[in-house]
């Protein structure tokens, strides 16, 4: 099992971006915001390597107003598998403001959906707010357990990542 992603993001798995669409609409007029997790590739089927978009997490404490999405930097997780961030704009508007660039600095995807939260009412931004090609793909996604790792997987991660200099 790999625990840590590679650094390309091939796409976003279509319940992923399903959701954030979803979460963004039942919190208009307020902006939504959430972060993005990955998974390699090969554990969602795809014979390439990289990492596909597969989770929204909802960070506990958020706090949104029409025209602002603040998350609590205590409440976010440290998690290998994170990929960026998304958030709605409920004006519509898909292009980052100077606040949403300064938050773009973690993660290499960053995504901004708008009002009326349509499958087409979404733009992917990369670090420097460049829009950016985000494939939506159509994938079955892996029931996971909590801890779905041990430390014997983490061990042998580390292993890897010495053997091949930390890259990936």
């Amino acid at each position: 099992m790999r625990l840590f992603r590679s650094g390309e993001i091939l796409g976003i798995a279509e319940d992923a971006l399903e959701f954030a669409l979803e979460a963004s609409e039942d919190a208009h007029p307020n902006e939504y915001m959430g972060l993005l997790r990955g998974e390699r590739a090969q554990k969602v089927g795809l014979d390439r390597e990289g990492t596909v978009i597969t989770d929204v997490l909802v960070i506990p404490g958020t706090e949104s107003n029409p025209v602002s999405a603040t998350v609590k930097t205590n409440m976010i997780p440290n998690d290998m598998r994170a990929a960026g961030s998304v958030h709605s704009h409920p004006n519509g508007v898909l292009r980052p403001s100077d606040a949403d660039l300064q938050t773009f600095n973690k993660g290499k995807v960053h995504i901004i959906v708008g009002a009326p939260y349509g499958e087409t009412d979404w733009q992917a931004f990369d670090q420097e707010g460049e829009p950016r090609k985000l494939d939506v793909l159509d994938i079955d996604l892996p029931e996971e357990e909590f801890f779905d790792f041990t430390q014997a997987d983490i061990d042998a991660e580390l292993r890897d990542e010495e053997f091949d200099g930390g890259v990936r």
